[in-house]
């Protein structure tokens, strides 16, 4: 005997149009997309927060114990062992991470909170030249006496002695935990940066970089500009 098939009910238009079967679905299957980059996001930035909180922190505490003399040779590995323990602290919060470090010594604080070029002399209006750095052999004041020219006006840690004013600036940069940043184009890291100016210990007197005198900025010489720390 074959089973007899009942006939499925037909349902009005009217009924169609206002049936709120799957709504609900349906509704959360459009915003889930944007609710999940949200909550990615908010938590991607909170960790960098945190790691710039520990970053800042660390940057501190290291300056402190380092804003040591440096003429002695055993300041060099006093530093070395600061730079190890600020690595090692950062590490800890992400082993991927490339940390890099950087010191520059000023005579006074003010020098180092402004951090101001050296006077120069670039070409003249209409040159090729005119380009606002320091080369082609224009010259400049050589503050620092150290024979080169010094974007950021500082001098390199080899020269530092006591009460000179040393910024200690720590650079970070590892994958983000989450990159969506990558949907706008970004290239999935993040790069922190924290610095801070401590005076040398005033184990002696501070010695002077003699009056400032005129120099050259050349192309492939000495005494061009220096690198951005």
């Amino acid at each position: 005997m074959t089973a007899r098939r009942l006939p499925l009910p037909r349902r009005h238009p009217r009924d169609i149009a206002s049936a709120q079967d799957g709504v609900t679905i349906v509704e959360f299957a459009l915003i889930a997309p944007a609710l999940m980059v949200l909550l990615l996001g908010a938590l991607d930035v909170g960790h960098t927060l945190y790691m710039q909180s520990v970053l800042q922190g660390t940057v501190q505490k290291a300056a402190r114990d380092g804003s040591l003399e440096s003429a002695a040779g055993t300041v060099t590995t006093q530093r070395d062992a600061i730079d190890t323990m600020v690595r090692d602290q950062l590490l800890t919060l992400n082993r991927a991470a490339t940390v890099k470090f950087n010191r520059r010594f000023y005579k006074t604080f003010s020098d180092a909170a402004a951090a101001k070029a050296e006077e120069f002399t670039d070409s003249a209006v209409g040159s090729p030249f005119r380009d606002g750095k320091c080369n082609n052999y224009e010259s400049f004041v050589d503050a620092n006496n150290n024979g080169r020219f010094d974007r950021d006006g500082g001098d390199s840690a080899d020269r530092a002695g006591a009460r000179d004013n040393v910024v200690y600036t720590v650079t970070i940069q590892y994958d983000r935990m989450f990159p969506i940043d990558r949907l706008i184009g970004g290239n999935g890291l993040t790069t922190l940066s924290a610095a801070t100016v401590l005076s040398n210990q005033p184990y002696g007197d501070q010695s002077s970089t003699g009056t400032p005198t005129v120099a050259q900025c050349g192309l492939g010489a000495p005494n061009v500009e220096a690198p951005s720390p």
